[in-house]
Formats: structure tokens, C-alpha cells, sequence
């Protein structure tokens, strides 16, 4: 179980200047789980998820199984972002070989599965896939280095909506009951039916932790229920476009 514990981020910029990512974050992560984590642009999502991986200093506490996340545990973790974290000189063969080393628990078989639904070349160098392709090799070794805790921030940019659908049905069969995502997207209505639960991030707090079987019984869709969370007001299209039309 991962706990996070009152987490606070504040990026410190030029001249002084000061942003608050973060505050007073608290959650928790069991095991065998699928988590959406929600939220505008700038919402601390991202950020969240480097201070869980160690990346950035922070306030409050994270632990993982009762313990710090350490050099000791962080192969507990992985993260497939667009930032793109693999070695762009070398082909998919040589970070299997790679990874099957530095990770015990590297689960080859699912690799070279995700490896052919992707369509993929393995003996090509990474340089040379299309941005849509690294996307996805980031994907697979997320999902294969043997982590208890998969993490992805946005992983699926520049994969068209087939491609998205279709990986999400088949992560759902290839999840053991141990495994747990933490999934950040701005495709809400792609991964509904696919989460079980869903944190809202707001100016950097938590502003709704919510299981999707408790919307169901409540006869809520998730979307309806982020739009009222964040107080989505749809009559401001209406009211910019009557203007412009009055003006013109």
C-alpha cells in the first residue's frame, strides 16, 4: 500500500517568486486497483506523481508498505510518461536484455505480447519510431518491469482513439490482482469504464476521492460528476459566442 501523508510541493521560481503544486495531499493507494486521476491543466498531477517516484523534494510523508520509498523499494514503482525515460540509441531487444537484468521480476512473456499488439519493431533503434510509437514502448515498459505500482502521466499522446480502446481492454486481462494503476488523463469518458475509482485534483488538493461503483448506485455518470465537482458552468460557450455576435 503506498500512503501519502499531508504532501505539500512549492516551486520556488525567479525573483523570488513562489507556487504552491501541492497542499495537504493525502491518499491512499491499496494493491489491486485501477485509479483515474483527474484534473485541469496545472492541477498537481503530474507533479504528484515525481514526488511519489522520489523526482522532487517535498513536505509530508510517502511510504511505501510502511517504508520510505528508497533506492531500496523504488523497483516497486514504474512511470510511462511522454517525456520518454528509455535510451533512444537502442532497439527494443536491447532494453528487454537491459531490463531483464536490473529487474528480477521483468515479465518478459508480457512484453513481447504488448511488444506485437502495438505492432513494434524490436530490432530498430527508438530514435526512429514516431512519437505515437515511443508513446506506447514507454507503455510497455512501465507495464512489464515486474512494479507493483504502475504509474502513467498522459502516456497515451499521439495514439489514435482504435489504438487507445483496444489497450485498455487488453490491460485489463493482462493485470495480475496485485498490480495497481495510477492513471493521469484528460481522456475522462475513454477510461470510465475502465477505472474503478477516481481522484480529483483541484489547485493542488484533493477535492473528490470516489469509487465508480458508488456513482453507479447513485445513477452518476463520471463525467456528470467532475463537471459538478468542478463546477462546470457549459452556458459560457453560449454567453462568449452572444457577445461576439453582438459585437460584430
Amino acid at each position: 500500500m503506498i500512503e501519502i501523508k499531508q504532501l505539500s510541493k512549492i516551486y520556488s521560481k525567479q525573483k523570488g517568486d513562489r507556487k504552491q503544486a501541492l497542499t495537504d495531499v493525502s491518499l491512499t493507494l491499496p494493491r489491486g486497483e485501477i485509479v483515474g486521476l483527474f484534473g485541469e491543466n496545472g492541477a498537481g498531477k503530474t507533479t504528484l506523481m515525481k514526488c511519489m517516484l522520489g523526482l522532487l523534494r517535498y513536505e509530508g510523508q510517502i511510504t511505501l508498505d510502511g517504508e520510505p520509498i528508497t533506492t531500496k523499494n523504488i523497483e516497486k514503482l514504474s512511470f510511462a510518461t511522454s517525456e520518454h525515460s528509455f535510451f533512444a540509441n537502442l532497439t527494443a531487444q536491447d532494453h528487454e536484455g537491459f531490463y531483464g537484468q536490473h529487474f528480477p521480476k521483468f515479465r518478459k512473456k508480457r512484453f513481447h505480447s504488448l511488444m506485437e499488439f502495438f505492432d513494434l519493431p524490436m530490432k530498430k533503434p527508438l530514435r526512429t519510431f514516431s512519437t505515437g510509437q515511443k508513446n506506447q514502448f514507454e507503455v510497455v515498459l512501465a507495464l512489464c518491469q515486474g512494479a507493483d505500482y504502475i504509474l502513467m502521466d498522459e502516456p497515451f499522446a499521439g495514439n489514435d482513439v482504435f489504438n487507445r480502446e483496444d489497450f485498455y481492454k487488453v490491460l485489463l486481462g493482462i493485470l495480475e490482482p496485485e498490480e495497481t494503476v495510477l492513471l493521469s488523463t484528460h481522456l475522462i469518458e475513454e477510461v470510465a469504464d475502465f477505472i474503478g475509482r477516481a481522484v480529483l485534483l483541484r489547485q493542488g488538493q484533493i477535492v473528490a476521492d470516489v469509487s465508480t461503483l458508488d456513482l453507479e448506485d447513485a445513477g452518476k455518470d463520471l463525467m456528470t460528476f467532475i463537471k459538478e465537482t468542478y463546477d462546470y458552468r457549459g452556458d459560457r460557450i453560449r454567453r462568449v459566442l452572444t457577445q461576439l455576435n453582438e459585437e460584430g
